[in-house]
């Protein structure tokens, strides 16, 4: 709220007021700024006088036929003339966000999607060198939490976005599978019932990583419970525990990018794996999505899997032990 010494300037009307005073103190007259604006004399007149009435001051002399500035007439006039300015540099920089030359894209994502959404946000800012980039990574309920707050553009998830009154757009799949070391004991065995996976320790992600949720409730479903060895707080632990022999773990096939020790890991082949989710973009339902995110998602749908399928990330190379 702005303070009270200046409230008086946000009263209805004001702007065309001083619309017509800057007029007059270019034209030199009520008539020939009337004319320019296309008002009646009289309205021009009655226009500036509420502006002066406003202002609590004496805006100008009128010697014959010709306006002259007060002090105080030739402030307002300078401010004003400021003001324009301000409105054409904004009129400017709303009219390059129309056309997307310019603007600001932020997208919060899945910690595990942070493998390729830099990739694909850099690819659509090439084609749009005006925009301004922002791509943050945090656990699924974070990223619900953003998302109810709005505090970003748009929100990609691991998969589908379990709440109401969301836009969700599938964008690509995004398998989930059984991680251990090459030389688990399960390594080499074929259609593991899940139930023998169930006395295997497990490595879990913190509460509210989407890959945890989803262990839970295959879990929970089964009526099992289960053997937590270690809860680790980003997908890079995870895989190092893996390599440790600490244990195995549900992990996206996306986790390890471009990661070159991806030849230690191996997909257990247990029963019912990989489960096939998706990637989405979403964003909440009423949202006034921006032209450069409208875009974005444009582009997203249209480019999303091309340009993952050309770089030569690790796990799509792990076959079962």
């Amino acid at each position: 709220m702005p303070p009270p010494a200046v409230r008086r300037y946000f009263r209805h009307g004001m702007l065309p007021q001083i619309r017509v005073l800057e007029a007059c103190a270019r034209l030199g007259s009520f008539a020939r700024a009337a004319e320019e604006l296309h008002l009646s004399q009289p309205a021009a007149s009655l226009q500036i006088k509420k502006l002066g009435e406003t202002l609590g001051v004496t805006l100008y002399e009128q010697i014959g036929k010709r306006i002259h500035l007060t002090e105080a007439g030739e402030r307002v006039v300078q401010t004003c003339r400021e003001l324009f300015d301000v409105f054409g540099a904004l009129d400017g920089h709303l009219a390059s966000l129309r056309t997307l030359q310019a603007g600001r894209l932020r997208l919060a994502v899945s910690t595990t999607g942070m493998c390729f959404a830099p990739r694909l946000v850099g690819a659509f800012v090439d084609q749009h060198p005006g925009t301004e980039a922002s791509v943050q990574g945090f656990n699924r309920q974070s990223l619900v939490e953003r998302m109810a707050g709005n505090e970003d553009d748009l929100y990609l998830f691991a998969d589908a976005p379990d709440m109401g009154d969301v836009v969700a757009q599938m964008l690509l799949p995004n398998p989930m599978v059984v991680l251990a070391r090459d030389d688990h004991p399960l390594a080499q065995a074929r259609r593991i019932p899940f139930e023998r996976l169930a006395q295997e320790p497990f490595l879990l992600r913190e509460e509210g990583s989407g890959a945890r949720r989803i262990l839970m409730q295959m879990f929970d479903a089964r009526g099992l419970v289960p053997r937590v060895r270690m809860e680790l707080g980003t997908n890079e632990a995870i895989k190092e525990a893996i390599l440790s022999g600490l244990g195995i773990a549900l992990m996206s096939r996306y986790t390890f990018g471009l990661d070159p020790e991806s030849s230690r890991f191996i997909c257990l082949d247990v029963e019912g794996f990989p489960l096939e989710n998706h990637w989405y973009l979403a964003y909440p339902v009423g949202k006034q999505v921006s032209p450069l995110a409208r875009a974005f998602l444009d582009f997203a749908r249209q480019q999303a899997r091309p340009l993952v399928s050309q770089s030569t990330i690790g796990p799509w190379a792990i076959e079962h032990g």
